[in-house]
């Protein structure tokens, strides 16, 4: 009995379970991501969100512990795009909710509404418009999901993780 407790103390304390903030911790750190989300009109947006529920904790003992706040596990296809020089997606919706990472140039994107961000190297996005409508008035009449570009001359390498979960429809910023 005592040399179960002995294992499950010292395997709480490899993988971080049980941490207690400790005053030399280093300070819960604060990451951005940008959300295009549908709202229940079919409109898209573009939502500037926060993480901040992070925990300190040892991924794989013996390695230190680091800042982690995972998500709720789901199946995903990741792919590496090139898009080439001037690249132009047009009008669109995302084939499926996915998070896109520019990991090399930069490329811009226009919600419905008529929000648009430019992503640069290390930015996040998540794209999440499937279940838009074409805007019935308006200078986007007609248009619906998102509209996209590289910006420069250059091509543009992105990562995007499909996720094979449904849409979050209504609800900017769900992860946090």
């Amino acid at each position: 009995m005592l040399r179960r407790a002995a294992y499950l103390l010292s395997f709480l304390v490899a993988t971080g379970v049980g941490h207690t903030a400790r005053a030399d911790d280093p300070p819960n750190p604060v990451r951005h991501y940008r959300h295009l989300w549908t709202d229940k009109d079919g409109i898209s947006h573009l939502a500037d969100c926060e993480v901040t529920h992070f925990f300190l904790k040892s991924m794989s003992p013996p390695a230190g512990p680091q800042w982690q706040d995972p998500m709720k596990p789901q199946t995903a296809t990741i792919m590496f795009t090139v898009q080439p020089a001037h690249w132009n997606g047009a009008w669109h919706p995302d084939p499926k909710p996915q998070w896109i990472i520019p990991l090399h140039g930069s490329w811009w994107v226009q919600s419905m509404d008529g929000q648009k961000v430019v992503l640069n190297q290390g930015d996040v996005l998540l794209g999440e418009d499937q279940d838009v409508r074409p805007m019935p008035s308006g200078p986007y009449k007609g248009k619906k999901g998102h509209n996209a570009g590289n910006v420069g001359d250059d091509p543009v390498t992105l990562m995007v993780i499909q996720s094979a979960n449904p849409p979050t429809i209504g609800a900017p910023c769900q992860y946090h």
